[in-house]
């Protein structure tokens, strides 16, 4: 559905251009386009190579696991439906930490793979468990202390202070987590 979305806003958008004469600006911005993708990978690449090899580090030298049992506490209350030491947990854990550290790329294999597992324990297999439905609230707020990829995109727009968005992103995010789970936890109850 988005890709159709997608197909439509290019193509009404450029036609839009040719019916008002302006080709020359769609030229122009499909010649630069690529220019600006490339800035932009070469940009965020260094960053996330790095921050995904502290991952790497950190799941081969056990810090990730250790993390991980450091969380167990919280995720069996957020969920109690899970059995301990299912390994849905773990990935649930890891997801959470690769967003801590503001790799959302680094994070959705351990979604998927968390998805994967919860699906495994759910019983009716066409509905979303209340495990999985706050989960997708977790990742969604992805509460995030070193945002990355902004971090980059600010440095590659030459800004003064790219790392001034930190706090602000941290308050934001951790708000929408509380906010998120409280909504999921009232609806929760209110389908039960």
């Amino acid at each position: 559905m988005i890709n159709k979305l997608w197909i439509f806003f290019i193509i009404s958008g450029s036609l839009f251009l040719i019916i008002n004469g302006k080709a020359d600006i769609l030229n122009s911005q499909i010649l630069s386009s690529g220019k600006t993708t490339l800035d932009l990978i070469l940009q965020i690449f260094p960053l996330l190579a790095l921050w995904l090899g502290i991952m790497n580090i950190a799941k081969t030298s056990g810090l990730l696991d250790k993390t991980s049992k450091f969380i167990s506490p919280l995720l069996a209350k957020l969920f109690p439906e899970i059995p301990k030491g299912h390994e849905s947990l773990g990935l649930i854990s890891s997801n959470i930490i690769a967003n801590l550290f503001g790799l959302g790329n680094a994070a959705t294999p351990f979604g998927l793979k968390a998805m994967e597992s919860l699906q495994k324990l759910n019983p009716k297999k066409n509905e979303a468990t209340r495990s999985m439905i706050t989960f997708l609230v977790i990742n969604t707020c992805g509460v995030t202390l070193v945002p990355t990829t902004i971090i980059s995109l600010r440095m590659m727009h030459d800004s003064t202070e790219p790392t001034s968005i930190v706090v602000p992103c941290i308050i934001v995010t951790f708000l929408s987590l509380i906010i998120g789970l409280i909504i999921d936890r009232l609806f929760s109850r209110r389908y039960k």
